[in-house]
């Protein structure tokens, strides 16, 4: 079974940058998609990054050109950078592997990490 494991939130002031890690553990098998989500109170959970097998990244425009996904392949970790940080970028932060164990597919979900950006 998969398990992912979140790292880097925090506090930082609007401007300022932070860095989201997630490594997943476990019996991984092909990993065919690595996300990251964000969830702010009362809204819905959306997307803002991912990355393919190919390396193809994909951003929604709230964040492109200030957030950058990348991912280690051998250590089966994905980061997220996000820089110039806005105030409505606070939100919990979760990252998404899915993959496949020989024929049977897996969509999990890290715990998630808390970003707070003050004004």
């Amino acid at each position: 079974q998969v398990q992912l494991v979140e790292s880097g939130g925090g506090l930082v002031q609007a401007g300022g940058s932070l860095r989201l890690s997630c490594a997943a553990s476990g019996v991984i098998g092909s990993i065919v998609f690595m996300g990251w989500y964000r969830q702010a109170p009362g809204k819905q959970r959306d997307l803002v990054a991912s990355v393919s097998t190919t390396g193809n990244t994909n951003y929604p425009d709230s964040v492109k050109g200030r957030f950058t996904i990348s991912r280690d392949n051998a250590k089966n970790i994905v980061y997220l950078q996000m820089n110039s940080l806005k105030p409505e970028d606070t939100a919990v932060y979760y990252c998404n592997f899915r993959g496949q164990v020989g024929f049977v597919p897996y969509n999990v979900w890290g715990q998630g990490t808390q970003v707070t950006v003050s004004p």
